[in-house]
């Protein structure tokens, strides 16, 4: 009897998920959820902006309670109501949206929230020492000494990951994981989850990202509009009946583009040069044009200077030396560029990181529809904004975008990753730019609206504006752009053609080879 009874502990799924539901006033988030996730396995939950995933990993992780169902863990019945809770079960969870101090130390914040635990009673020496063994144990270096703020979003994501192996979880949840690294970061993250289902561990992978899924999981659940439509074998499957069945219809997953017609240089920078917060060059003599009618791509690690470059040419940050022009006009970026009056001049920014720089997340919806842009004439009436006005604007931008839910008065901290990425992107593109400055223009988006929004970008492009983009996703570069540098260590390294391959792009990218192309022969 005992022998059987641990055989059939082996065989319950390491979670399993029973009648879950989970409501936010009218909006059904999760309708009656079931999932069971078997224990060794890396089971990947996909879907659209909006569908769900995140609500239920939540759940499972005890920032929300469910308003009816049940949640086992290796096959007993469990009360989840906090993530204390959670963490004892042996549940870790590895965030879309950074949960970190960011003026804490690598250190704190990954002691953070083990205050009361053995960890912690070790000391801070030992706690460094188990961290060090980590980093090297995975891959995972960064300074254990530097503050969160000053880290690129790549290192923070690190933290994220080091968070959620030093409490040693079982059961480890990852959301949008790879939303902030590059194709070969994401590799060695895939490395690393291999590594741990080896072990025994058991991953739940929540990705918009299809050959991601087919990469790397055993098992893929979809999800469309809070409801669990479909569980596949990801053997028995493939990229294109995942896409369907996460958007309900066929779904075009390759940029589809004619050849650009490039105008005259509506954007043009000439050796600029630019530090960060710490003094540290980050931006090193950088020259480049963008011209009406053409898309130019910059490819590169996280963290080699492209958000410092954008935030310059936006009038964010200041520049330590260079010149800037915008449809032949100066901009001062080297003293103070105010950022109100290039948005007048026709330069649209879509930051790279939404949540600091695109958004104010108490705010509602369609008061970060006109966030920036909130003096134009057609919101105001002398001293007043006009609400109305204010609304259907926003009404409008929110099917047009297919925004979800489509509450122009919702909270906008109540909208998924991928619908508050809309958000920023229609307000933006609306405005009828010159200049379209845009970072990350897809991060934490499903297939479908990734669809579309490539679509936008390229409708934009044949309009005549002059688009640089900056991405991590080497497959968006090359599709979207109509040129392509490379900067590696705040420098260009190399300009290439779309038709550049991942490999050669990837040899640029950690300076491999090529020499700095500055001046004319980045244009």
């Amino acid at each position: 009897m005992a022998e059987s009874a641990e055989q059939a502990d082996r065989d319950d799924p390491a979670i399993e998920l029973i009648g879950i539901n989970k409501s936010f006033g009218p909006v059904h988030a999760n309708k009656d959820i079931d999932l069971a996730v078997a224990r060794g396995s890396i089971h990947g939950i996909i879907g659209e902006n909006g569908a769900g995933k995140s609500t239920l990993m939540s759940i499972l992780y005890g920032f929300y309670h469910a308003d009816s169902g049940e949640i086992r863990v290796d096959g007993k019945p469990i009360r989840i109501d906090g993530s204390e809770a959670a963490i004892a079960a042996g549940i870790g969870m590895v965030h879309q949206h950074f949960m970190l101090v960011h003026n804490f130390t690598v250190l704190e914040n990954v002691m953070l929230g083990a205050e009361n635990g053995a960890i912690l009673n070790r000391g801070g020496n030992r706690a460094r020492i188990e961290l060090g063994r980590l980093e090297k144990e995975y891959a995972l270096e960064v300074d254990p000494d530097a503050v969160i703020e000053e880290l690129p979003v790549g290192l923070q994501q690190r933290v994220e990951i080091l968070k959620a192996l030093y409490r040693g979880a079982e059961i480890l949840i990852l959301d949008e994981p790879t939303g902030v690294l590059t194709p070969a970061e994401a590799d060695h993250l895939f490395r690393i989850l291999a590594q741990l289902k080896e072990q025994g561990k058991t991953i739940i992978l929540i990705t918009h990202k299809l050959r991601e899924i087919m990469a790397i999981t055993d098992t893929v659940s979809v999800m469309r509009r809070g409801e669990m439509v479909a569980t596949r074998k990801t053997a028995e499957t493939s990229v294109e009946e995942l896409a369907e069945l996460m958007v309900g219809r066929h779904v075009l997953l390759r940029v589809d583009k004619g050849v650009s017609h490039p105008g005259e240089v509506r954007l043009s920078v000439r050796n600029l040069t630019v530090r960060d917060g710490r003094g540290v060059k980050m931006v090193d003599n950088v020259s480049l044009d963008v011209r009406a009618g053409e898309i130019v791509g910059i490819a590169g690690v996280a963290g080699n200077g492209q958000s410092q470059l954008l935030e310059a040419i936006a009038g964010i940050r200041r520049a330590e030396a260079g010149e800037v022009t915008l449809d032949g006009q100066p901009v001062h970026v080297t003293g103070h560029a105010d950022p109100a009056l290039l948005r007048e001049r026709g330069l649209a920014h879509v930051p790279e990181d939404r949540h600091h720089m695109g958004l104010v997340l108490p705010f509602e919806e369609n008061e970060n529809s006109i966030l920036g842009y909130h003096g134009a004439r057609e919101y105001v009436s002398g001293p007043f904004l006009q609400i109305d006005a204010i609304r259907n604007d926003a009404k409008a931008k929110i099917e047009k975008y297919d925004i979800r839910p489509p509450d122009c008065r919702l909270k906008t901290a109540n909208f998924s990753g991928g619908n508050q990425q809309k958000i920023v992107l229609a307000r933006e593109m609306e405005r009828d730019p010159v200049v379209l400055v845009i970072g990350q223009p897809t991060r934490g988006v499903d297939v479908g609206a990734i669809e579309f929004i490539h679509h936008r970008i390229i409708e934009m492009r044949d309009a005549g504006k002059a688009i640089l983009l900056v991405s991590v996703e080497l497959d968006e570069i090359r599709s979207l752009s109509d040129r392509i540098l490379v900067m590696f260590a705040g420098r260009v390294v190399g300009e290439r053609g779309p038709e550049a391959s991942e490999g050669e792009l990837g040899l640029l990218m950690a300076g491999v080879e090529g020499e700095p192309v500055q001046g004319e022969a980045a244009q």
